[in-house]
């Protein structure tokens, strides 16, 4: 059996080893934006999954644009240090390239943990004023945004760049910028969240054009031979909301400048969005964006089973699965996909007796049908 999503890809000038994307995930447990050894045990763990490529969660790039006090941030000579001290340590265990998703929480940010309730802080708790395209909070008695001047805007371009080259000082192989969920490049787009009267507001050019002048500083600011990419929305949700066609214009634009991956989710720009979270749910957006534009595609979207996962890529619907709470669940999927696609992935020497060929049970309990 040949498996499609086992075979290398190129991003840009990377090479991947298969096209399993473990995605960012915020782990809400950094310190005034700097790792912590929460983060010294968990991106290793990640480094070793057997995924082709692994990148390093939601990352700030201002302390107002992190979503919770326990986000990460690279906006200070503190954070990188703390960042470089967990990457030295992946990377003494793995090979894997590693990238790293920067962004701002606009009118998202300023908000408790997920383990406290996820609803806003208050004063006394820390909070701090949010930032976003227009005076609309995020629900119904949320705080009211501070809209962005265009002054301000291009000051939040200046910090996109600063934490591009702190990324690379970093080594880091991979850059990512958000541009989905409904945090602040996202709200931009989006007709739900921007009402803007000015040339960042109202069409669909006006709405993408700070997402476009971000990229573009970004691009100039990363080494040509780093490939870049975005995740972005494949849908609100909501009726008049964004769209895939309108991703697929986005997308069009950043293969322009230079970028090499789209990765296609959707949601969060309105938390009342009547979503319906079912196996592969958001791929139908990716193939919209990746046959309109042509860039290489990610797919995320409960992308929990091997089979799911290669037909995906086979039927060339995309170009990658990305995972993200599956391979939380099971650090190891990548490997026990590749059982159960007849697939041969190099584990760790150390762990080398664990594997399918020299352990038989690990054959019938995840792939009993290959069993003879």
């Amino acid at each position: 059996m040949s498996s499609k999503l086992f075979t290398p890809i190129e991003i840009g000038n990377l090479t991947l080893s298969n096209r399993i994307y473990v995605e960012p995930m915020c782990q809400y447990s950094a310190e005034n934006g700097n790792m912590t050894d929460w983060h010294m045990m968990h991106v290793p763990s990640m480094a070793m999954s057997g995924a082709g490529l692994f990148c390093i969660e939601a990352t700030a790039v201002r302390p107002k644009g992190r979503i919770t006090h326990g986000c990460t941030g690279l906006y200070s000579d503190e954070n990188e240090a703390a960042m470089a001290k967990v990457l030295k340590l992946a990377r003494s265990v793995s090979d894997i390239p590693i990238g790293i998703q920067i962004g701002h929480a606009g009118r998202k940010a300023s908000c408790e943990l997920p383990w406290d309730g996820r609803s806003f802080l208050t004063e006394e708790n820390g909070a701090w004023e949010t930032e976003a395209p227009s005076p609309l909070p995020l629900t119904d008695g949320w705080p009211t945004p501070h809209v962005m001047s265009k002054d301000e805007l291009k000051d939040l371009r200046k910090d996109f760049v600063e934490t591009a080259k702190r990324a690379d000082r970093l080594g880091l192989d991979y850059l990512e910028l958000h541009g989905a969920h409904g945090y602040l490049l996202s709200s931009f787009m989006s007709p739900l969240s921007n009402q803007r009267d000015d040339e960042y507001g109202g069409s669909l050019e006006n709405r993408i054009r700070l997402a476009l002048e971000v990229s573009q500083d970004v691009r100039a600011a990363w080494p040509n031979e780093k490939p870049l990419g975005m995740k972005v929305n494949g849908s609100d949700f909501v009726d008049g909301g964004w769209t895939a066609d309108d991703a697929a214009v986005l997308a069009s634009e950043l293969k322009g400048i230079g970028f090499d991956l789209i990765t296609v989710s959707g949601g969060g720009v309105d938390p009342k969005a009547p979503i319906k979270a079912i196996p592969g749910y958001q791929m139908p957006f990716a193939e919209v964006v990746k046959k309109k534009s042509g860039i290489t595609t990610a797919t995320v979207g409960m992308i929990v089973d091997a089979h799911q996962a290669e037909e995906a890529v086979a039927s060339g619907k995309v170009d990658m699965v990305a995972l993200a709470r599956g391979i939380l669940f099971n650090p190891r999927w990548p490997f026990h996909a590749a059982v159960a696609l007849g697939a041969d992935i190099p584990y760790p020497v150390q762990y080398e007796r664990g594997g399918a060929k020299l352990w038989k049970p690990a054959v019938t309990s995840v792939a009993p049908k290959l069993e003879t």
